[in-house]
């Protein structure tokens, strides 16, 4: 199992689902709601339903589901996994999580993924979003200095 938010695509959550299906046989993800995305994270930028549908098209995922806004361990004794595949930069801790299933009598193992090191240029979600911002501003900025041009012409 491989839980996200999973906004905005990128070469990093491939890799993070394709090293967490070498996990196992078949891989299950869990989509994060909009609501938990907003209370560890950002403003989605995609909602959840089509965050969801995005997951389930990738070749890697042989299923994929939303998440429990109320308990992220239902889901977790709905299909019970025997990996559960923490990203590299993932908040989760480790033994909180193991602390919690046992404390559930869930036999998971908890396992972190190894950091993605091949796409610095677009793999992080506030990054990319940083980059369409800085891309919107400068041509506005070029938008505004052609209306000027305009104006002095006319």
């Amino acid at each position: 199992m491989a839980t996200g938010t999973f906004d905005l695509l990128h070469l990093g959550h491939i890799y993070y689902l394709k090293e967490a299906k070498k996990l196992g046989d078949t891989l299950v993800v869990v989509v994060a709601t909009d609501i938990t995305v907003r209370k560890l994270k950002h403003e989605p930028v995609t909602p959840q339903e089509i965050r969801l549908k995005i997951i389930q098209e990738l070749k890697v995922v042989d299923e994929a589901y939303l998440g429990n806004e109320q308990d992220i361990y239902a889901i977790v004794e709905e299909i019970k996994p025997d990996v559960i595949a923490l990203g590299f930069d993932q908040i989760h801790d480790e033994r909180s999580i193991q602390k919690e299933l046992k404390k559930r009598n869930i036999h998971v193992k908890v396992v972190r993924v190894p950091k993605f090191e091949g796409g610095e240029d677009l793999d992080g979600t506030r990054r990319i979003i940083g980059r369409i911002i800085t891309a919107y501003e400068f041509q506005k900025q070029i938008e505004r200095l052609e209306g000027d041009e305009k104006d002095r012409n006319s």
